[in-house]
C-alpha cells in the first residue's frame, strides 16, 4: 500500500483503536475514494493491528439496505467476537444494536467454487444459523455521520459480535413471516416481522464468498457471516441487557457494564 493518503486512513484507524479515541475524517476522507480503497484500508488496518496472522479471517459481517444496492462486506476482528451471553466491559464510543441472523459455513470454499454460485446453492454450503446481535461503534469522531466508504472503510462500523447457539439451517425458512425482538433495558421489547432489507438473510450468501475468496483465500468450514439488521440500528446505555430473540431460531444478549 503506497498510496499516502490511503496510509493516514490506515493510520488514523489504527491510532483511534489504540488509544480509544475516535478520529476526525479529515485525516483520510482524501485517501478513501472507492470501495476497493475501503476494502484495502480493511486490510491495511488487519496487518498492522496482526488481527488474523496470514488467516482467511473467520468471522464476517455482509449486507445491504436493499437488493438493488451494492453489497459490502467486512472481516470481523476475533477479540470481538463473544458468545452469547455476554458481559460487555469495553468503553464502546456508541452502542448500537442490530438484531441479525448468523450463518455458518458447512465446507471449505474456495474462488473457483464460489464464482458460480447463485442463492440455492450457496445455502447448500451452510450448515447452521445463529441469533447474532452487531453492536455497532465508529472510529470516527463523526460516528455514523461519516461517508459511506469511510463507514466501509471502518469495517462498515463494526465493535463487536454476539452469536446465540447454533440450529440447523433451513434454505427453505419463511422469513417473511419471521418474528424478531429486541428488548434493552427495561424498555418494552420491540417486535419486527419479516423485516431483513434483503427479505432473506441468505441472499448474500454468493456475493460474501466471492468477496472472502477473491485474493485465493480459502473459506474455511466453520466461518461465520451476519447478514444485516432486521431493526435499524437501536441504541443501548451502559448498564443495559440487550437480549434479541427470534421466534424458533433462538436468541442472543448481552450485558453492557461500561
Amino acid at each position: 500500500m503506497n498510496h499516502a493518503p490511503l496510509q493516514s486512513a490506515v493510520e488514523a484507524l489504527v491510532q483511534a483503536r489504540i488509544h480509544q479515541r475516535p478520529a476526525d475524517i479529515a485525516q483520510a476522507a482524501q485517501g478513501v475514494t472507492s470501495f476497493e480503497l475501503a476494502y484495502e484500508v480493511q486490510q491495511g488496518v488487519a496487518e498492522r493491528l496482526q488481527w488474523f496472522k496470514q488467516e482467511t479471517p473467520r468471522h464476517w459481517k455482509s449486507g445491504g439496505p436493499s437488493r438493488e444496492a451494492l453489497l459490502t462486506h467486512a472481516p470481523l476482528p476475533p477479540g470481538g467476537i463473544w458468545r452469547s451471553p455476554a458481559v460487555s466491559a469495553w468503553p464502546f464510543a456508541m452502542r448500537g444494536i442490530e438484531a441479525e441472523i448468523a450463518l455458518r459455513l458447512g465446507v471449505d470454499v474456495d474462488a473457483q467454487g464460489a464464482a458460480s454460485l447463485d442463492r440455492d446453492s450457496a445455502c447448500h454450503l451452510i450448515d447452521a444459523m445463529a441469533v447474532s446481535i452487531e453492536i455497532v461503534d465508529s472510529r470516527w469522531l463523526q460516528g455514523l455521520e461519516a461517508p459511506a466508504l469511510l463507514k466501509l472503510a471502518d469495517l462498515q462500523s463494526h465493535g463487536a459480535l454476539v452469536l446465540g447457539d447454533w440450529v440447523a439451517f433451513d434454505a427453505t425458512h419463511d422469513w417473511d413471516a419471521q418474528l424478531c425482538r429486541v428488548q434493552i433495558g427495561d424498555a418494552p421489547a420491540q417486535v419486527f416481522r419479516g423485516a431483513h432489507s434483503m427479505s432473506d438473510p441468505a441472499y448474500l450468501l454468493p456475493a460474501w464468498l466471492r468477496h472472502a475468496t477473491r485474493d485465493g483465500q480459502v473459506l474455511r468450514a466453520g466461518s461465520v457471516v451476519t447478514t444485516g439488521t432486521w431493526c435499524g440500528i437501536l441504541h443501548a446505555q451502559s448498564g443495559d441487557t440487550v437480549v434479541a430473540s427470534f421466534d424458533s431460531i433462538g436468541e442472543a444478549r448481552v450485558a453492557f457494564t461500561a
